[in-house]
């Protein structure tokens, strides 16, 4: 009687997904394009990572290469200057987090306060822009205001100061990303709050009104937790690439003398990988850090379920 039941209830799930691909056939062909993309381009290419467990040889091929088992990897824990790579990539990824990811929160609760439609809108437009420029078209603005001979510089002599090293000074490299990023992209990053914002009842509002709570008071109980979904995602994925991103800023911004405070994990792969030739090892450090990505965003997403009840899976 049960395995008839059973069999019962399958045969009924498959009749069930036959008619939604039938019902939406058309949907899912359009999906297919996506499918073959990330197979083709994000699936296929993980048998790279075995890179990271052989003596590559480009010559020899990865097929070819033989195993070395974890020899990379041992290398890599033994080396002084991944550690201190691994230290700078936590710290700037956590300034972030920090000073980063509140500021397009606070920007777009400020512009929701803005009523004047073209003043808002004219707002909006300049603080999109710097998104779509590049870091290498930043890095050359920043360079000709910050250097030796640069504007800012210039003015400092002009009222009688010294000559300041911004962009050699490893106490003044971190700032300088962590200011660059957000203006660069928190008007990118209200976006998504905004839209989150339209989608607020205003019946909420009024009635907030009419029991007494101000501006302020209705943004602390209505605004916020109702952004508090959106947020958690948001924290969470950033959570997920910890230990990765940044390489366009910082590989345009830094140089030799600010290695101490600014070389990231993202730009030692590259010198090493890219510029040495040390591909299994390089391999080997981009292995280990997705494994910590993957690590964090587990642990990350299952603990916003538990407190908010959010989580992106």
């Amino acid at each position: 009687m049960a395995a008839r039941t059973v069999n019962a209830v399958n045969t009924r799930g498959k009749n069930d997904l036959l008619k939604r691909l039938s019902k939406y056939k058309m949907l899912y062909v359009m999906l297919l394009p996506a499918i073959f993309f990330l197979i083709i381009f994000s699936y296929i290419p993980m048998y790279g990572a075995t890179i990271a467990f052989k003596d590559f040889w480009i010559t020899k091929g990865i097929l070819g290469s033989p195993w070395v088992g974890f020899e990379h990897f041992e290398k890599l824990f033994a080396t002084d200057k991944f550690w201190q790579v691994f230290r700078n990539t936590i710290e700037i990824n956590i300034l972030r987090l920090i000073f980063g990811f509140p500021a397009p929160i606070i920007l777009a609760l400020l512009l929701n306060e803005v009523h004047h439609k073209y003043f808002k809108r004219t707002i909006q437009t300049i603080i999109y822009l710097p998104h779509f420029i590049s870091w290498v078209t930043i890095s050359g603005i920043i360079f000709s205001l910050l250097s030796n001979e640069g504007a800012i510089n210039k003015i400092i002599m002009l009222f009688g100061g010294e000559s300041v090293n911004f962009l050699t000074s490893n106490s003044m490299f971190r700032p300088l990303l962590i200011l660059s990023g957000i203006w660069k992209e928190v008007g990118w990053g209200t976006i998504i709050f905004l839209a989150a914002l339209s989608g607020i009842n205003p019946d909420l509002y009024e009635a907030a009104t009419v029991d007494g709570a101000n501006r302020f008071k209705q943004i602390i109980y209505i605004t916020l937790p109702s952004l508090l979904p959106i947020i958690s995602i948001l924290l969470i994925l950033n959570f997920g690439s910890m230990m990765t991103g940044g390489f366009d800023q910082v590989f345009n911004l830094y140089n030799t003398m600010v290695y101490e405070s600014g070389d990231i994990i993202d730009t030692y792969v590259y010198r090493i990988g890219l510029t040495q030739g040390e591909y299994s090892m390089a391999t080997a450090i981009g292995l280990f850090l997705n494994v910590i990505n993957f690590v964090l965003l587990v642990v990350v997403n299952s603990a916003s379920k538990k407190m908010s009840g959010q989580g992106i899976y």
